[in-house]
């Protein structure tokens, strides 16, 4: 048996350098040994100069994604084929528009009438909280836009010049802000977007009007897709990963993260066509996703436009229009935080671009109950705490069956000990002679195992909970914490974790094995790093279980006669 936990031990060990080793080579701008992320961000986002661990786009990818060709040739691109250029109807002049609501700052291109940028103003910058959080963006460092024309002809693309009218800002006591663009005719084709933004909503409602004035039937195609660069979003911590990418969401095949990768290889696997779902691009904490209702035919799809270029998006067709005949095509835009209430009553499966992997059974529970206990104290800490608190008492018996298996093991180890130095010079009869004291005792090795191993899944869960809720960002807990989606910045919490996690260590009966001693009060240290790195919110989830661990195992072990002694490691 105790090789058994020697085994487990040196497994957990092990597999604990890799993981810390990897996040080092990360953090110093260097690939992943063991578990690198997808190719393209080594290659396609590689760093200009040494300097850099991220590049911007290159200059061929924003010129692909932004210039207006010479040519007058037509295009006629075939469906699932969305051009990255298209030919200009005239050579009026170009312009952004730029609209704000009470949560949204937004640059509309009168290219296209594409959303260029999106600025939310309830949300600070990750690296600058001084500024406001952007998320789309058309600039030296990031291309991010949303994007929809017609196809199946010569027709207005994402690169039509089209005309603005509407209003720029929303004004008091208005609650809504309608904005129209409207393209040249092109073959005898007109195309009319308009937005509506709505008052705290990052919900924007899209029409978009086909208008036939030529003198033959066209039966033309709409996309809506959302062209991105394959970069990590500035201000990532190296030390926990999370997805970045394109995602689609289909009834048949549920939600389908893409790599980058994936597309740079031509090999993502999709759910081509389907009357349902959407198509997202996805990132820490926000997300922007085109929707159609449900029953509207669409054709999905994911390509490479460019050098660390890459769109999602789908095409749904619009109608066989007779000379004079219009059709509009109704849809929506989100462009905003993963909060999880709005994007559930948005859309079907639209909340699972809040990413909580394998365990998302668990962890949406888990947010809803941490969301409820924000509803009554209206601090977001006190609330992991209180979360805690009712999950410690949730596995109260689990833990005092673990914590009184580890008493008696305690109790023993003295004669454990003597024992061991006795028939030291014979290992058969040594493991021979403990096996007979466990059974004499009514000892179970494991016995304090078990229990701690069942709740291990749902401490996992609630780990994704606090590093996925965008709720966490800026939100202040106490004094010097003022971000638990950030690092302490004075260290001050991951420094209380590590002394509880020593402690909690020096409390537990110390392995007979000297060697297993040493593993047990180095691992606490190893793990410590990583939550110098960690967001504040995660660390005092962390901290509180410690706390009412101990309190738990100083309790039980008092209760059942064993006084609490401190195990310390004896190093040689």
């Amino acid at each position: 048996m105790t090789d058994i936990r020697r085994t487990i031990l040196w497994v957990i060990f092990g597999f604990s350098m890799v993981l810390l080793w990897d996040q080092w080579q990360l953090h110093n701008g260097k690939k992943a040994t063991f578990f690198p992320k997808p190719e393209v961000a080594a290659t396609a986002s590689a760093p200009a100069s040494s300097s850099s661990s991220s590049s911007a786009p290159t200059p061929a990818a924003a010129a692909q994604a932004n210039a207006v060709p010479a040519t007058s040739a037509a295009v006629t691109a075939t469906p699932g084929q969305v051009p990255s250029s298209a030919p200009v109807a005239s050579a009026a002049p170009r312009e952004k528009i730029e609209v704000e609501t009470d949560v949204l700052k937004l640059s509309f291109d009168s290219e296209g009438g594409s959303l260029v940028r999106s600025e939310f103003t309830q949300h600070r910058d990750l690296v600058d909280p001084n500024k406001n959080m952007v998320l789309l963006d058309q600039s030296a460092s990031r291309v991010y836009m949303a994007q929809t024309g017609l196809i199946g002809g010569d027709f207005p693309t994402h690169k039509a010049p089209m005309a603005f009218s509407g209003e720029r800002s929303l004004k008091a006591g208005q609650n809504e802000l309608t904005l129209r663009f409207e393209s040249a005719e092109m073959n005898g084709v007109e195309l009319v977007k308009t937005y509506t933004l709505k008052r705290g909503s990052y919900v924007i409602d899209v029409k978009h009007e086909v208008v036939n004035n030529g003198q033959a039937s066209v039966s033309p195609q709409l996309y809506m897709q959302l062209v991105r660069d394959g970069n990590a979003p500035e201000g990532e911590s190296a030390f926990y990963f999370t997805f970045t990418g394109p995602a689609i969401y289909t009834d048949a095949k549920k939600y389908n993260k893409v790599d980058f990768g994936d597309i740079e290889k031509n090999k993502a696997e999709i759910d081509k066509t389907s009357t349902s779902g959407y198509v997202a691009m996805v990132q820490h904490y926000f997300a922007s996703a085109w929707l159609l209702p449900d029953g509207v035919q669409r054709e999905n799809f994911v390509r490479k436009v460019d050098t660390n270029l890459y769109a999602v998006g789908m095409i749904t067709p619009v109608a066989d229009l007779a000379p004079g005949q219009s059709k509009t095509v109704s849809n929506q835009l989100y462009s905003g935080p993963q909060e999880e209430k709005v994007l559930e009553a948005l859309s079907p499966g639209l909340d699972l671009v809040k990413d909580y992997g394998w365990l998302a059974m668990l962890s949406k529970p888990l947010y809803w109950l941490l969301d409820q206990l924000h509803s009554v104290l209206n601090n977001w800490g006190w609330s992991i705490v209180a979360l805690v608190l009712l999950l410690k008492i949730a596995f109260y018996w689990l833990n005092a069956k673990a914590y009184a298996s580890m008493a008696k093991m305690k109790a023993i180890n003295p004669k454990i000990m003597e024992m061991r130095e006795r028939l030291k010079s014979n290992p058969q009869q040594m493991q021979q002679e403990m096996m007979r004291i466990y059974r004499e005792e009514k000892v179970n090795p494991m016995g304090g195992c078990f229990p701690i191993m069942v709740q291990i899944p749902v401490f996992i869960a609630l780990y994704w909970v606090l590093l996925s809720s965008v709720e966490m960002r800026n939100a202040p807990w106490v004094l010097w914490i003022h971000d638990l989606s950030a690092p302490d910045p004075y260290f001050i919490l991951p420094l209380v974790m590590t002394l509880t996690t020593l402690l909690q260590t020096a409390l537990n009966p110390a392995p007979p094995d000297p060697m297993q001693a040493k593993l047990m009060w180095m691992m606490p240290l190893i793990f410590s790093v990583m939550f110098f790195f960690f967001p504040a919110g995660l660390v005092l989830y962390w901290i509180t279980n410690n706390i009412l661990s101990i309190a738990q195992q100083w309790m039980i072990n008092t209760r059942m006669g064993v006084p609490p002694q401190f195990n310390l490691p004896k190093f040689k």
